[in-house]
């Protein structure tokens, strides 16, 4: 479920709040390239503010369903690969089936039903998964909004995952001479880094794509500790005319909310537009804290 252009793209459904706008910031620091917001880099932000810790280990996930949200379908595939950092290493892998009676979306994962029911050591995985989640310090996941979702008290045999979560669509800023656009899909993101594509919607294939594409990054830990900054949801304040600012920025229309151009930025992306806007919503502190270094 990593690809944006696919039917099955769970937007991230965010409430309203209202919120002061941002004053524009100084183009001559910061600038918008195509890929998004061109930042300073962490060590600049103002002393005494902190930098988010990089994570040690990474759980890399993936998820198929049969549906878009719990309330209308299941978890029938869960792919995960533990990742160290540091060494750029992949720890463990794991993928699985979870039984179902129907799979509506077999048309685009291509898992049939009747292979969820086949007997298998499901249980025996699934412990397997949880010891991996409790050794990692955050999970990575490509759409991470979807696939957190299953990962709840309504998405049936998963539980919930009391970690940081790392959106690798959303909120690591991949570097400029990547070309990327600013959500690239998983396809997309393989290629610039010189991954071979072979397959897609399975889920321990796109963990793979991610794992590799994680290993060829020299700036890991830079990109990690910057997306682990708090973020909140901001409008575009800009006329119809100046509606390119926005889409250039990064901004979607009408996802999550109507009749707007948004995203999800933290302080420092917020300021370093050259455009203002507004806070809608406010991150709540809690299960995404993360350590900040000194």
């Amino acid at each position: 479920m990593e690809d944006p252009s696919t039917q099955w793209q769970q937007s991230d459904l965010l409430g309203l709040f209202g919120g002061p706008a941002v004053p524009v910031g100084d183009r001559a620091a910061a600038g918008v390239h195509k890929g998004g917001v061109e930042l300073p880099p962490l060590s600049s932000r103002t002393p005494g503010g902190g930098a988010p810790r990089c994570p040690d280990t990474l759980l890399i996930l993936d998820t198929e369903t049969t549906g878009l949200s719990p309330a209308e379908g299941q978890c029938i595939e869960v792919g995960a690969i533990l990742f160290a950092v540091a060494p750029r290493a992949v720890l463990t892998q794991v993928s699985f089936l979870l039984p179902c009676e129907r799979n509506p979306a077999e048309a685009i994962n291509g898992i049939a039903a009747s292979a969820t029911r086949l007997s298998q050591p499901w249980q025996a995985a699934l412990n397997c998964f949880q010891a991996m989640m409790e050794h990692c310090d955050a999970m990575l996941a490509h759409n991470a909004v979807f696939d957190r979702q299953w990962f709840s008290d309504a998405g049936g045999a998963l539980g919930a995952i009391p970690r940081p979560w790392i959106c690798s669509m959303d909120d690591i800023r991949w570097p400029q001479e990547r070309l990327l656009k600013s959500n690239p899909s998983v396809r997309d993101l393989a290629l610039a880094y010189g991954v071979p594509v072979w397959a897609a919607h399975r889920a321990l294939t796109d963990c793979i794509y991610l794992a590799q594409v994680l290993e060829r990054c020299d700036d890991l830990e830079q990109l990690l500790e910057a997306a682990l900054e708090p973020r909140s949801l901001f409008r575009a304040q800009l006329s119809y005319s100046e509606r390119h600012q926005a889409k250039n920025a990064g901004f979607r229309w009408n996802d999550p909310v109507q009749g707007a151009w948004t995203r999800r930025l933290s302080a420092r992306e917020a300021r370093a537009l050259p455009f203002p806007v507004q806070l809608i919503e406010a991150t709540a502190a809690g299960a995404d804290s993360w350590p900040q270094s000194a």
